[in-house]
């Protein structure tokens, strides 16, 4: 028998803590061990009963980034889930730098919070993909900084127009019917793309993309 993955919900709103646990508790695939309201909840239950995810609220008594770090820091084998209804391309950022793994926003539907709650435990990052692509969006203006000459490693064709799909928001599934190949190469080829950029998601790795020098 397969092990659910264990998650802890964390948020200060108690109805709609409820109804998110009642959505991860009906999928059958996932367990809600813990629940809480603020980001001292988040660190004793993390550390507590090292759940396999917790999800936090950006804007949650006590600050959803700080209980991020926190937990990182003590816990890393638990995986950290923002579901927040912040949009905000500052909050995703600094998520990110916390250890957060997935972003997502609070009008996403259940399926997909279920979706994004397996990809996770899988090792997956994940960001809502039209609050990706606004944040890549950005990053194609001209920075201040340019990139150092030859510092940018070596990307292959394939590579290159995978990376360029992410940043306009695709899912890997819409990447895969793009190019005609499987979902599974896609995440092959993004895990390859990771580790030669050294980014740790999606969303880095397409921002360190739009910095890439023109070829002269």
């Amino acid at each position: 028998m397969v092990e659910p993955i264990r998650v802890a919900v964390i948020d200060d709103h108690p109805l709609f803590r409820e109804g998110v646990a009642h959505t991860i508790q009906r999928s059958g695939i996932l367990q809600v061990i813990a629940e809480g309201a603020t980001a001292e909840d988040a660190i004793r239950i993390a550390k507590a009963e090292l759940p396999d995810i917790v999800l936090l609220d950006v804007s949650m008594p006590g600050g959803g980034v700080e209980a991020a770090r926190a937990i990182s820091n003590a816990c890393p084998v638990v995986k950290i889930i923002m579901l927040t209804v912040s949009e905000s391309e500052e909050h995703v950022h600094e998520a990110m730098e916390a250890g957060v793994r997935g972003y997502v926003l609070k009008g996403t539907s259940g399926l997909e919070l279920v979706n994004t709650l397996r990809a996770v435990a899988r090792g997956e990052y994940y960001v809502t993909p039209r609050l990706a692509a606004r944040i890549l969006a950005l990053s194609r203006r001209p920075q201040k900084t340019p990139v150092p000459e030859g510092a940018f490693p070596d990307l292959t064709k394939r590579e290159e127009q995978i990376l360029d799909r992410v940043a306009r928001g695709l899912t890997n599934k819409e990447i895969a019917k793009a190019l005609q190949i499987s979902e599974k190469t896609v995440k092959h080829y993004m895990t390859n793309i990771m580790q030669k950029l050294q980014v740790r998601n999606r969303v880095e790795a397409a921002l360190v993309f739009r910095k890439k020098p023109p070829v002269k």
